[in-house]
């Protein structure tokens, strides 16, 4: 393509990501307050419990993650196209999906929560706050399943100047109840979740009133009874992007249960270790929104070459945000970590395992950049492949050096990280230069 197109594609890339990048950064910021504020609590288990509640929550919202993607990837391909009608029928019957899944979930709410406690080796004090924080966070469901589809919606219409306000607006909401809640008002563990659950139905109500004026083009005839094929399109997508998502889980869930195994200080650092992941991640996260969004436009297009220079420009940004990132803990990662707890031992602890961090963000770009590619192409079932690889191989490393208990364990998890990252990216050579980016359209 000509200069021209490349600069114009780099442009709309940034125009995309840096927004994205500065409001998903606020995602993590708010875990690392819930970190913050519990952390200053004069007992470990307070954190421990916390990190549990909030780990066995972020399975399951983000089990429910192939909503948004799966919505991102047939809507902005249908955007390629240039077929409003289909734009629509994707988002309403994703919207059914999303309610659906979200009322089994608070009826299944009790059995679920102890049963997972049960199968977990915390400590009793652990657990019982992680049962507080679950029991009062779970109601947010309908809220923040039915947020996913909206997102996905936006992202894929290039509209994400209202996803970084919805965002914004989350998580400064949050911060306020939970310093509120938490400091003030002496709630604990139960202000951190209650602050959670308000946020989240501040955030779906913003968005909400935003769609109402796009929602006058829809034509209605069109939707009056939901149809098979795009049922049938959708649970295609998401069966395998919840697989794909049930291994990731299966994987970050295991570090904070077997740190819970090896103790209150393991768990509690695990803990401060991998909120510092999550907001690298959902920094990184910009560039594979940006790539879910162009990526699909461009398949719709049938347009490959463009397709190819979105990949190729995206890889640049998020490399070079992979590794500023990793600087920023190599020189910071120590007062960082000094913010998130003044507990002593837990300091000390999670400052022994932060060189895996740094090397975990230095290879780590390449698994978001790899996502949000495929999103975009609607391959899920490479998606899913490889995160069953990369699965694999975590467990397969981590029964190999059991012995070295928490250095195994992140040893596992970088390994995780660096088979994700290149097994997708080889996938993706691989259809490139056999011409196939194309051959097949999903809209």
């Amino acid at each position: 393509m000509s200069i021209v197109a490349s600069i114009d594609t780099q442009r709309k890339l940034l125009l995309l990501a840096l927004p994205m990048i500065l409001s998903n950064i606020t995602t993590p910021l708010l875990g690392m307050v819930d970190t913050a504020v519990i952390g200053h609590l004069e007992h470990p288990y307070y954190l421990g419990g916390i990190a549990v509640g909030s780990m066995i929550i972020s399975i399951i919202f983000w089990l429910s993650g192939f909503l948004r993607m799966s919505t991102t990837g047939v809507i902005a391909q249908a955007v390629g196209a240039k077929d409003v009608d289909k734009i629509w029928q994707y988002f309403f019957h994703s919207s059914m999906l999303a309610l659906g899944i979200a009322g089994l979930l608070l009826v299944v709410k009790t059995p679920l929560i102890n049963g997972i406690l049960g199968a977990m080796e915390a400590s009793d004090e652990v657990a019982q706050y992680a049962k507080v924080y679950f029991d009062i966070r779970i109601f947010s469901a309908p809220a923040a399943l039915l947020n996913l589809v909206v997102l996905g919606y936006f992202v894929a219409r290039q509209q994400v100047k209202w996803v970084v306000y919805q965002l914004f607006v989350i998580n400064m909401i949050n911060i306020a109840l939970d310093i509120l809640l938490v400091v003030y008002l002496d709630w604990g563990v139960a202000g951190a979740a209650t602050a959670s659950v308000i946020a989240d139905y501040c955030g779906l109500s913003m968005l909400i009133v935003v769609l109402l004026p796009q929602i006058k083009q829809v034509n209605w005839r069109v939707l009056i009874r939901p149809k098979s094929v795009f049922f049938t399109k959708l649970l295609s997508l998401n069966k395998d992007i919840f697989i794909r998502s049930l291994a990731l889980q299966a994987c970050l869930g295991f570090v904070t249960i077997t740190g819970a195994a090896l103790g209150d200080v393991t768990v509690a650092a695990n803990a401060i270790l991998l909120n510092l992941f999550l907001f690298a991640s959902y920094g990184l996260d910009g560039f594979a929104y940006a790539a879910e969004s162009l990526v699909g436009e461009a398949k719709g297009q049938k347009n490959g070459q463009r397709l190819h220079q979105v990949v190729m420009i995206s890889g640049l940004w998020s490399a070079i945000v992979g590794g500023l990132f990793a600087l920023v803990l190599f020189f910071l990662g120590d007062a960082w970590i000094a913010l998130l707890t003044d507990l002593t031992p837990v300091r000390e602890y999670a400052r022994e395992y932060l060189p895996w961090l740094i090397a975990i963000c230095a290879i780590g770009w390449l698994t978001f950049l790899m996502d949000g590619v495929y999103v975009g192409l609607t391959r899920s079932k490479q998606m899913r492949d490889s995160m069953l690889l990369s699965c694999a191989v975590f467990f397969g490393v981590w029964f190999s050096v059991e012995q070295w208990q928490n250095h195994g364990l992140w040893l596992a998890f970088f390994c995780f990280i660096t088979t994700r990252s290149l097994s997708l990216a080889i996938d993706y050579t691989v259809l490139y230069r056999r011409g196939e980016l194309i051959t097949k359209f999903d809209g």
